[in-house]
């Protein structure tokens, strides 16, 4: 069985014959958000519509972190090794200090109520960005079904805790990632519901004070639509897609895909040598070990 596809002769050095795509949780709705913690050496995930974040320990198995969980979806680590959640049942971002408690970063914009944050990075200076569409409140599977108060915006907080609307030409922004160099931000749009807008990934230039400029389309995955986003060390991407993982260059083309028997929502690197890609998919869990390290 090929668990790969080559489109680049190139990405033929980024994966191993021998090293097959592995099941290592399942049973769930709608995993999402995958984010690992190298010091506890453990894989959180959010299985959203069950209301729980799960912890997966190698060699030990899956148990219940956090539940309820407001209906957790994206997860990312700030510089000081803390998670940070978009929450969908609360309509906000926060983040989990290392004695527990947790602190509420955004949860409205000029008065209004956020939509339902979905997928969050963290910037060299401690900024954390975050995108907003309107899925969590649309319907009652992946939260409360609840008025939509603000456009579908990308969002900065910087340290000082000043929120600012950065991306507001969006239909629905879902994944964001910055190249190693911070010079790029990638944002996918993957659409408002039960319309068919447009789906593609979108590539911003960074310049001074973070500001951004550019934004035309990067790459269209097919089949499918981009959802989450990584980076490797050396700026390829790596999207989520109907029929698994995509792996594209820094110039757009596509380089490879990993074949995964479901649905990719989301994915990141961990493992020891940030090798290993974990791969969240409808409703289960993969990892591949890669001839690629994740940033």
């Amino acid at each position: 069985m090929s668990f790969f596809e080559v489109f680049d002769p190139a990405f033929q050095s980024f994966v191993m014959g021998n090293a097959p795509v592995k099941e290592i949780s399942s049973g769930y709705d709608w995993v999402e958000g995958p984010v690992w913690f190298g010091g506890m050496n453990c894989l959180l995930f959010s299985d959203i519509p069950n209301n729980r974040i799960l912890r997966w320990i190698p060699g030990v198995g899956t148990s219940i972190f956090r539940a309820p969980s407001n209906f957790a979806n994206g997860h990312t680590r700030d510089w000081q090794g803390r998670l940070v959640s978009c929450e969908h049942g609360t309509r906000r971002v926060t983040r989990t200090e290392h004695d527990g408690t947790i602190t509420v970063i955004a949860d409205s914009y000029e008065g209004k109520r956020l939509n339902s944050p979905n997928d969050v990075i963290v910037a060299s200076d401690g900024a954390i960005w975050f995108s907003d569409p309107h899925y969590g409140i649309m319907t009652d599977y992946e939260g409360q079904k609840a008025e939509q108060e603000l456009p579908c915006h990308v969002y900065r907080v910087d340290p000082s805790g000043d929120i600012r609307a950065v991306l507001t030409d969006f239909n629905c922004p879902n994944g964001l990632v910055f190249s190693p160099d911070e010079k790029r931000l990638y944002v996918a749009d993957t659409g408002r519901m039960f319309t068919d807008d447009p789906q593609h990934i979108r590539a911003f230039d960074v310049g001074a004070d973070w500001r951004l400029s550019g934004g035309d389309v990067f790459h269209s995955i097919n089949p499918g639509c981009a959802d989450g986003m990584r980076v490797d060390t050396d700026g390829n991407l790596w999207s989520s897609a109907r029929d698994g993982v995509h792996c594209i260059a820094p110039d757009g083309h596509l380089m490879g895909k990993i074949l995964v028997p479901q649905t990719v929502s989301n994915l990141c690197f961990g493992g020891r040598g940030k090798h290993q890609l974990f791969i969240t998919a409808t409703t289960s869990v993969y990892a591949i070990s890669l001839n690629r390290k994740g940033i």
